[in-house]
């Protein structure tokens, strides 16, 4: 029925090391496209899928296909991991029909659950590298964990025809960091083919042009081939087909979650052994080990980015399934005669954690239709569970508000965001860093930062990041007026670093981080020197009251904005927060006088995204988040019982 050769794979996926493979599927192949964030991953796919044939001549193709929801397409990045299917019918083929199963990885690290999550479904990946930037923390990331799992790697410098390219520099860093992660596993992963990574293919492209070759091409030239026939061909050389064992009873694996307006909830699998028919009963073995009889009500198979209904799917196969009401990630399809359950997904564990509660300000429910109460945003927050492995639900023993706990600060915001746009009214805390101890002693999480900047400004960064307790690891100067530095920096020094650094570096630098384990507590860490204006008082803002005030701040709200006592409605020039009445207007007089009101002179405020009013509260504010707006807020409103609290504070310290 499938394509069989006998003998046993030299490489197999880490869910099968359990099992002796006796036979692969020739026809098939599956892999994943792993890189840092904006070095073209989702391009190249895009330029498979065009090659390939997947789309019809009558069909449109988006740019970016595979980066399908909004906010994907906004922000320019991929969020979730997702999986398409090619048929390549081309000259390496052999004659017949390949499906080659492409999972399009996410490049950022506070989506690295998506990442753990597709390498689970693959035997080899694609390692994509930009031919300017070269290896960064991602890189390494997505590398370490394709290693851990024994996967081939195929090297491929993408973008080759940038000016600033340094193809074979950059060829030499990735092979440099291809030994580095192999000698640090070799404790972890005893049975790492080294050799295997000394030889490892390479393939020069450029993903935007469709073009492709094994021969190294000149700096900021495109490849001397003009399609990507010599990348499927290092696929089908290199990425084992699926090893199963013939004689082996059904194990299917879940790794994503869907659901259809039709169907209901889709679970998204691998087949390791076995054959999954439509109709057919099969043993769902659930994450708490308990086991029950379910059936499947529908299997659909992917051509390019639509699925489509089939009868049955083989060992390798990725599929989706319908009739399991609240399947969840991780959990095993097997036979209900022989139930042999394969390994949990295992993620990293949470670094960032932030407070989300219902709307508790004097605005909140002022637009019908909004979601406000607290049973709603809970059911909203175990939704997310489902399909998010990476996220934890924390009760803090308050009815109205729970611990969220992730990745990163971008993955988190990403989840609000979510959430603001499907109509929910929220308060959101700081971010903070999830602690641990460890004898007695508190640990909490570092990252390793890597920054390319002009060297002009190597100064102002380097004092930055020592008054965030960072510590210089490495800096390279690579001769073209900007420098590559590394950081290790506590996780809580990162909060809110984004924008002083795009200020510092006059929007040039690029800087990036990946979790670098948990070190002892660094002491105390000073993030932002000036200080909150608040309003005092509930009205509407006033022009007049703007430009008397706006020498000594910055603000956030606009003329005829409704405000409430409470509200951050700017950023102080001193240290100290400060009460203002923003809602005063001008007395009027029946005087008539030559220098009237003069409205030119009003400084434009600053509108704060969610990222930005995240980065910018300290711990005494919160973010108050509704689908129309976002705001700044101090937890504590009335500002008689916030200056009794600071005075509190201010004698500690004192007698302290």
């Amino acid at each position: 029925m499938y394509p069989e050769e006998s003998g046993i794979p030299g490489e197999t996926p880490a869910a099968l090391d359990s099992f002796m493979a006796h036979a692969l599927r020739s026809d098939l192949r599956n892999v994943a496209i792993v890189a840092h964030v904006d070095h073209g991953k989702t391009t190249l796919v895009d330029a498979m899928l065009r090659q390939t044939g997947s789309f019809g001549s009558h069909e449109h193709m988006e740019e970016r296909a595979m980066d399908s929801n909004d906010l994907e397409r906004e922000k320019g990045i991929t969020i979730l991991a997702k999986n398409t299917a090619i048929t390549y019918k081309g000259e390496h083929a052999g004659g017949k029909d390949i499906t080659i199963n492409v999972i399009d990885t996410p490049g950022h690290a506070d989506f690295g659950g998506e990442v753990e999550r597709g390498l689970s479904m693959v035997d080899g990946v694609v390692l994509l590298v930009d031919a300017s930037e070269g290896p960064l923390p991602q890189t390494r990331f997505v590398l370490r964990k394709a290693l851990e799992a024994k996967l081939p790697v195929i090297l491929l410098v993408n973008k080759t025809d940038r000016p600033d390219a340094r193809i074979a520099e950059v060829e030499e860093e990735a092979h440099d960091l291809l030994l580095g992660l192999a000698s640090d596993l070799v404790d972890d992963v005893p049975d790492l083919d080294v050799d295997a990574l000394l030889d490892v293919p390479v393939v020069y492209a450029s993903g935007r042009a469709g073009a492709a070759s094994r021969n190294r091409p000149e700096n900021g030239a495109l490849p001397d081939n003009d399609d990507l026939e010599p990348l499927f061909e290092a696929i089908l050389e290199h990425v084992p087909a699926p090893a199963y064992d013939d004689e082996a009873p059904l194990q299917a694996w879940v790794t994503n979650l869907d659901s259809s307006p039709f169907l209901g909830r889709l679970a998204l699998l691998r087949v390791f052994n076995g054959t999954l028919k439509k109709g057919q009963t099969v043993a769902w073995v659930r994450s708490d080990g308990s086991t029950s009889n379910a059936r499947i009500t529908e299997l659909l198979k992917t051509r390019a980015l639509e699925r489509y209904p089939a009868e049955e799917a083989g060992p390798g196969d990725i599929v989706a399934i319908a009739g399991f009401e609240n399947i969840t990630i991780g959990e095993t399809i097997a036979d209900p005669e022989d139930v042999r359950p394969l390994p949990a997904i295992t993620v990293d564990d949470p670094a960032i954690s932030m407070t989300i509660g219902t709307n508790t300000s004097p605005l909140m429910g002022k637009i019908k239709g909004h979601k406000l109460t607290a049973r709603m945003v809970k059911d909203r927050l175990d939704r997310e569970l489902i399909g998010n492995v990476s996220l934890k639900v924390v009760d803090i023993g308050r009815p109205d508000a729970w611990e969220v706990q992730g990745r990163g600060e971008l993955a988190l915001a990403i989840l609000v965001e979510n959430m603001r746009r499907e109509g929910f009214e929220l308060t959101v805390g700081k971010p903070q860093v999830v602690t641990k101890k460890i004898d007695g002693k508190t640990y909490e999480p570092f990252e390793h930062l890597t920054i390319d900047t002009p060297e002009e400004h190597l100064g102002a960064i380097t004092q930055l990041l020592a008054n965030r307790k960072g510590r210089m690891e490495n800096m390279t100067n690579h001769g073209t007026g900007w420098v590559r530095m590394e950081f290790i920096v506590p996780s809580r020094g990162l909060i809110g670093f984004r924008s002083e650094f795009l200020t510092t570096t006059r929007g040039t630098g690029i800087a990036n981080a990946i979790s670098h384990g948990y070190e002892p507590w660094a002491g105390q860490i000073t993030t932002r020197q000036n200080g909150s204006i608040v309003a005092d008082r509930q009205g509407v803002v006033t022009p007049f009251a703007m430009i008397a005030l706006q020498e000594r701040m910055s603000f956030f709200v606009q003329p005829t904005q409704e405000v409430y006592e409470g509200m951050v409605i700017g950023e102080n020039s001193r240290a100290d927060d400060m009460d203002v009445n923003i809602t005063k207007e001008k007395k009027l007089t029946n005087m008539r006088s030559a220098t009237a009101d003069n409205f030119e002179s009003m400084t434009p405020p600053r509108l704060l995204t969610l990222e930005e009013s995240l980065e910018f509260a300290r711990d005494d504010e919160c973010v108050e988040v509704t689908p129309e707006v976002v705001r700044i807020r101090k937890v504590t409103l009335d500002q008689t019982i916030r200056a009794r609290e600071t005075a509190r504070l201010k004698r500690q310290d004192a007698n302290a």
